[in-house]
């Protein structure tokens, strides 16, 4: 449950963006004009997101400084070999892997800014072998966000019934309209949910608990998958309190958007629940698509559309494929297929639903 409720997107008109055609060229040293690109504003508490999009190397870096002339600072990402993307780091950032492609943002707490110039560098730096096929997993507390008609902080306004969450660090913060950064939660009824993070909260907004202590950005003496509302909900942690200093009245770490929590996860009330940050992981993904904007695909516990319903995969929400299998022939938005996808264990989605997939193997 969100505390303090998100203002109503504002948005500046787009102006002197680049065509693909008119893209910049590969260089380790830039600069983006600001002012006169879009900000979309909203979550809570309330910030502005200017989309700088992607850049390309001349030279592999790991390590980006970036200077604001303005309000703001600067989150940085950087692209993997396996082609999906590091966390959101806060320039100046060391990234866990060296790329030749970054992607950058201003993130605006008031005001605005005008130019940003950005230097990316090749550091002494460990590489990032953490990562582990199915991804980090914690039981972690669940609350419903609600808040429909409001806009999350990546810019979407929240519809009746929706279907994201919401985690309180935005280094797993995805655009609007994708899932580069998606979960798989699950309830002690056995149903889970695949869904986007397009919101930032509950309680804190720099606690990325699912990170080792080496890497979290703060609450760094708290084990591994613990959120900080939970230590001071229930060990008086901070005083009991929050990073804006607010009293602490459930523990926590994760906030469902209401069609997740109620059609997903078919909860009837804040509960327990088991998050896997699918990011985190490694191996085939494939992103859900639905004809309809706020759809979702059945998962089943077979392939084909007798087998029970175990929950749901939202639009734009990214899929970790542990191996394909022939089944019912359905047809969808990729086409018609008879491959179905295992995602978890008893859990199967419709190849016709899903983009993307590449190196999946046989069951």
């Amino acid at each position: 449950m969100r505390y303090l409720v998100p203002l109503i997107t504002g948005a500046a008109l787009v102006a002197g963006l680049a065509s693909p055609a008119q893209a910049a060229p590969a260089s380790n040293e830039w600069t983006a004009d600001v002012s006169g690109r879009a900000v979309t504003w909203g979550g809570s508490p309330r910030t502005g997101l200017v989309e700088l999009g992607t850049h390309r190397l001349a030279q592999p870096a790991n390590a980006v400084t970036a200077a604001v002339t303005g309000d703001g600072v600067v989150d940085v990402r950087g692209l993997r070999a396996d082609g999906q993307w590091t966390e959101w780091l806060e320039a100046p950032a060391t990234l866990p892997v060296t790329t030749s492609t970054v992607e950058t943002r201003v993130v605006l707490s008031s005001g605005k800014a005008s130019k940003v110039r950005l230097t990316a560098s090749k550091v002494p730096a460990a590489e990032d072998v953490s990562v582990a096929a199915a991804g980090r997993s914690y039981r972690v507390y669940a609350t419903r966000e609600g808040l429909v008609g409001g806009t999350t902080a990546n810019g979407h306004v929240i519809r009746s019934r929706d279907h994201f969450v919401a985690l309180p660090s935005r280094r797993g913060l995805a655009n609007n309209n994708s899932g580069n950064y998606s979960v798989q939660v699950c309830a002690s009824n056995g149903r889970c949910e695949w869904a986007p993070v397009w919101d930032v909260g509950p309680w804190n907004t720099k606690d990325d608990y699912w990170n080792p202590s080496t890497t979290r950005e703060m609450w760094k003496d708290l084990p591994q998958g613990k959120p900080e509302a939970q230590a001071a909900y229930e060990n008086n942690y901070n005083g009991g309190k929050d990073q804006f200093g607010r009293e602490v009245a459930n523990p926590a770490g994760i906030d469902l958007a209401d069609g997740t929590f109620w059609d997903g996860l078919k909860l009837t009330n804040n509960a327990w629940v088991t998050v896997t940050y699918l990011w985190t992981g490694s191996g085939p993904v494939g992103t859900v698509r639905t004809s309809a904007a706020n759809g979702t695909v059945n998962v089943r516990s077979g392939a084909n559309s007798s087998s029970s319903q175990v929950g749901l995969a939202a639009n734009y929400a990214q899929v970790r494929v542990t191996c394909q299998l022939t089944g019912e022939s359905v047809s969808g938005t990729q086409g018609t297929s008879n491959v179905w996808y295992r995602i978890a264990s008893g859990k199967h989605i419709a190849k016709a639903y899903v983009a993307g997939v590449s190196g999946a193997t046989a069951c």
